[in-house]
């Protein structure tokens, strides 16, 4: 009977072996960071760009993975880069730099490269349920002091033994013993293999047995290299909340930051230590506990010849350097819409075990401004604005309008918190954001333009028998008759109402729709001040339509989806749909200009730099529980929201809550101004902000706005102005 279990454990570990096959999270990436000639970045946001992708500075070009600086000047040793589209290898770039950003590119023969792409930033893994994360690594890849190292410290007889150590049986079991428990293991790299793969950590004496069967057996049947080379990539070494670091492929990049074949000796060293017990000897938790194991490791490495006595020593003197958190970045709000987009086209079961690559939109060094923009803000706000004992909340969304691009999504003021996503999931009163959509709609009718006088009176909306709604301006004070341009830019609610019920509910509706709104709101009167809840993500999508020009693209985190062997699986290409005319979009893009030059808007003034041309809106809802700003430029589009969590009212209307963190943001990012010619039919006039009448900046300096209006169009002119007519 016994010789029957030892042939079934024979069996068992024979087959399992050579079906090895490791569960592989997919790997999510960001967008690679291009560089050109004329990139307006300097030299300092380049290397903490370099330091991101943990890239270490030199003295003198040692390989991949390592950069010298000079005056005005870089020099790269770029790692070899598989990206969605084509594969890179390791190669040499030299970048100069110019008051004006980098000024010439080349390669190591001295060749000027056009453009060329960074590594792409690990940003996350999508692993299994059991938490389990590795990066397989090949025996090519693991550099040699490695396995020599193991061999040295955890299993002297590795290479001759059979899979276990007798004496090293005896010595433990005496100790187990006399403890009257298992106390000590005496295992050997084969057997701690066997335990992780195959059995469990349960120290009893059964297991053992069955332990050491099945060690004998694998080192029969499989050699030595391949038996080491599963180790590597097997053992548990730390732990990253509820994911499980496994092999050290995975573990150099958690701790380091680096792949495992740019390691020096200090970090194997490091990296052999933690093997004897990863949470014992966590290095960011017990620094101390880890160096000092870390020079026994480099001790007993010298004393076996493994490296010399001097190279041992110099290496006890360095840091242990570790990063102080987690190798790449986390971006928990960010992989929340990657997550939701790959779970409509593939089943979980492949997105945690197939080793997928995932390559997104997400641009780290755009979310790191807006990370850092909506904590300061918040910070900020809480100390002027605090009302009890709660703490602001926020959220953040930008995109690159002509692509559809997400660029960056923070949850939450707390962006490194993997729970509630408030970019996704909050749905709160949008308010005045719907306006634009409401003018939009008095556009499309020919009936309107910038210059058209509405009333800004009070007005009594009729909701049922006996019943009425009379909406009120924020500022409680009627205007009386003015411009479009204007109703929309001070945010009068009383003329936007008025403008709104001409023009029907059901068209405004309508409009939304086209954008991208799915879940339409009721057709109520309040619909025209935002009496919908969108979640901040909803209010890009449908605010990116008119960023574009009036073309509506879903936005996609997603662009590619690669397999483990570097085959293309899926692309998420751009799906533009026409949903408004490219001239009447024009049009309502001016007037949303004015929000920031002379509306509600008009904060943003001292924090945006000057000359950088926007268009936006302010959104406050009732009470001023939510506070939101929705502003795009020529090349980028950011949505703000602000408020409680719980919903009491913050006292924060849009200009003074979402505008300051909107602004930071895009002052901080290198965003482009709007520049579009007027299309055909169109012309550009100028009116005054307060009356609609025509004007000059020279006649009206301080409420000339410039809009577009159908070609034609008569305006009366400003007395004093020396004009005949405006429109013509």
């Amino acid at each position: 009977m016994c010789g029957g279990y030892v042939w079934y454990l024979d069996r068992l570990v024979t087959r399992q072996f050579r079906a090895l096959h490791w569960t592989l999270p997919a790997r999510v990436y960001a967008a690679p960071m291009q560089l050109y000639a004329g990139l307006d970045l300097d030299e300092a946001q380049i290397e903490h760009e370099l330091h991101r992708l943990a890239y270490r500075q030199v003295a003198a070009l040692k390989g991949p993975g390592t950069y010298t600086a000079g005056p005005d000047r870089l020099a790269i040793v770029l790692r070899p880069v598989q990206f969605a589209d084509r594969n890179r290898p390791a190669m040499l770039l030299r970048v100069r730099f110019g008051a004006a950003g980098i000024t010439d590119l080349r390669n190591a023969a001295g060749a000027e490269v056009p453009v060329i792409r960074l590594d792409p930033l690990l940003i996350g893994s999508i692993y299994p349920s059991d938490g389990v994360d590795r990066i397989v690594v090949t025996p090519k890849q693991v550099p040699p002091l490695l396995p020599a190292a193991l061999k040295a410290v955890e299993d002297r007889t590795f290479d001759t033994n059979w899979g276990i150590d007798p004496r090293g049986i005896l010595r433990a079991a005496w100790v187990d013993l006399r403890a009257h428990h298992i106390e000590e293991g005496g295992s050997t790299l084969t057997q701690e293999l066997v335990r992780s793969y195959f059995l469990n950590n349960r120290r009893t004496f059964w297991r053992k047995i069955r332990e050491a069967i099945m060690s004998v057996a694998l080192t029969a049947h499989f050699s030595k290299a391949d038996i080491m080379n599963a180790y590597i990539n097997e053992i548990f070494l730390g732990q990253d909340g509820s994911r499980s670091v496994h092999g050290f492929g995975l573990a150099s990049e958690f701790y380091f930051g680096e792949p495992l074949d740019e390691l020096d000796l200090p970090q194997i060293a490091m990296l052999v230590a933690i093997v004897r017990g990863p949470t014992y000897y966590d290095p960011r938790r017990f620094p101390a506990r880890v160096l000092a194991r870390r020079n026994l490791v480099l001790k007993i490495l010298a004393e076996q010849g493994v490296v010399s006595r001097a190279r041992a020593d110099a290496a006890m003197r360095a840091a242990l350097g570790v990063t102080r958190q987690a190798s790449g970045a986390y971006y928990p709000a960010y992989l929340d819409l990657v997550r939701r987009t790959l779970s409509r086209d593939y089943p979980e079961r492949e997105l945690t075990r197939a080793g997928l690559r995932i390559y997104t939109s997400l641009d780290p060094r755009v979310q790191e401004i807006a990370e850092h923009a909506l904590d300061a803000q918040l910070h900020r706000l809480d100390r002027t604005h605090h009302y009890g004992s709660e703490h602001l909340q926020g959220a953040v969304v930008v995109t690159s309008p002509q692509t559809a691009d997400v660029l960056a999504i923070v949850g939450g003021r707390d962006a490194d918190f993997d729970g509630f996503n408030r970019a996704l999931d909050a749905r709160r009163s949008i308010g005045s954001l719907v306006k634009p959509f409401v003018y939009l709609t008095a556009l499309e009718s020919g009936q309107y333009t910038a210059a058209t006088i509405i009333e800004d009176e009070p007005i009594a909306v009729r909701l049922g028998p006996g019943r009425y709604w009379r909406p009120r301006n924020y500022s409680r004070i009627f205007h009386g008759p003015v411009p479009l341009v204007r109703a929309l830019g001070d945010s009068l609610n009383a003329a936007s109402v008025r403008l709104g019920m001409r023009v029907g509910l059901g068209p405004v509706t309508h409009t939304l729709q086209r954008f991208g709104l799915r879940h339409l709101p009721d057709e109520v009167p309040a619909m025209l001040l935002g009496a919908s809840d969108l979640s901040p993500f909803e209010v890009a999508q449908l605010y990116n339509g008119l960023a574009d020009g009036g073309f509506r693209e879903p936005l996609r985190a997603v662009q590619a989806v690669v397999s483990a062997d570097g085959r293309p699986l899926k692309a998420f290409p751009v799906r533009v749909t026409p949903v408004a005319a490219p001239a009447d979009v024009y049009e309502i893009t001016t007037m949303m200009e004015q929000v920031l030059t002379h509306g509600t808007g008009q904060p943003s003034q001292a924090i945006l730099p000057p000359g950088l041309v926007a268009a936006g809106k302010t959104g406050t809802s009732q009470h001023d529980r939510d506070s939101w700003f929705a502003g795009f430029t020529g090349s980028d589009l950011a949505v703000v929201w602000v408020g409680y969590d719980h919903n009491q009212p913050t006292g924060l209307p849009g200009a003074l809550g979402a505008l300051p963190v909107w602004s930071h943001i895009m002052a901080s990012i290198g965003t482009q101004p709007l520049s579009m010619p007027p299309p055909q039919g169109l012309t550009d006039v100028w009116i005054d902000f307060q009356t609609g009448l025509a004007t000059t900046p020279a006649c009206d300096p301080a409420n000339a706005v410039e809009v577009a209006v159908p070609t034609g169009t008569q305006i009366p002119p400003m007395a004093g102005c020396g004009l005949l007519s405006g429109g013509d």
